[in-house]
């Protein structure tokens, strides 16, 4: 499991498969200085934070290997970042 540090003020666990995705489809948003909403869902509720090239982020792993990008879910990723709706995602219980 990794976790996603926003803003120096709150701490998201997420996947590091997953963590690894949404890190290449933000900072690929950020880096070419474009906002975001990112909203995700679990079991117990729905997150939504506002991403901003101004935000300090911190994206850390669980482990020190780098899980492979499949390109189709990289694919879906953007094209939600691109959308009105912003970057959403739905976590499975247990994932």
């Amino acid at each position: 499991m990794g976790y996603l540090h926003y803003s120096n003020a709150a701490t998201f666990e997420f996947e590091d498969g997953l963590l690894t995705h949404l890190r290449t489809v933000i900072l690929s948003k950020l880096n070419v200085q474009e906002s975001l909403i990112f909203t995700w869902t679990d079991e117990d509720s729905q997150h939504s934070i506002w991403l901003h090239p101004s935000m300090p982020l911190h994206f850390e792993f669980g482990s020190a290997s780098t899980p492979k990008l499949d390109p189709a879910v990289l694919d879906e990723l953007i094209a939600l970042s691109n959308s009105p709706g912003g970057l959403r995602i739905s976590i499975a219980p247990g994932a």
